[in-house]
């Protein structure tokens, strides 16, 4: 791939150029502290939070980082799910279509939240015990 091909990708991709610092500041504008903690449970969200001990503890965390550009990426500006290879790369790494413009940030409340992750929880455990019986005579 050349250079101007890999320019041309990264164009397509809504954090090519974007600092932590701003991306972290418009999701707290938007959410709140509160609804970032629920949402990721992150320590640096929930104990004293300041945008200042949040940057430094995600430019040192990769996966916490990570975590934070996949809500960024997937809940704030909604684009499109990326497939399990596209999902194996950091966010950073990833395109979408050419011309594909953000949406509206998903409406997010704790309830919401805490509710979407019951169902997960529960359908996850259901998943694993199905796997289990499978294997059972």
């Amino acid at each position: 791939m050349t250079e101007e091909e890999r320019i041309e990708l990264q164009q397509n991709n809504p954090l090519h150029g974007l600092k932590l610092e701003i991306l972290l500041q418009e999701l707290v504008d938007h959410y709140g502290w509160e609804i970032l903690d629920t949402a990721m449970r992150l320590n640096c969200f929930n104990t004293n939070p300041s945008m200042a001990s949040s940057v430094k503890y995600l430019k040192k965390t990769q996966w916490a980082r990570e975590k934070v550009e996949n809500f960024y990426l997937y809940r704030f500006k909604r684009m499109p799910k990326a497939s399990d290879l596209e999902y194996q790369m950091p966010p950073r790494s990833r395109t979408f279509a050419h011309g594909l413009e953000p949406r509206e940030p998903m409406e997010l409340t704790v309830e919401s939240i805490l509710l979407s992750q019951a169902k997960s929880a529960s359908a996850h455990q259901a998943r694993s015990q199905n796997r289990g019986g499978n294997y059972r005579r």
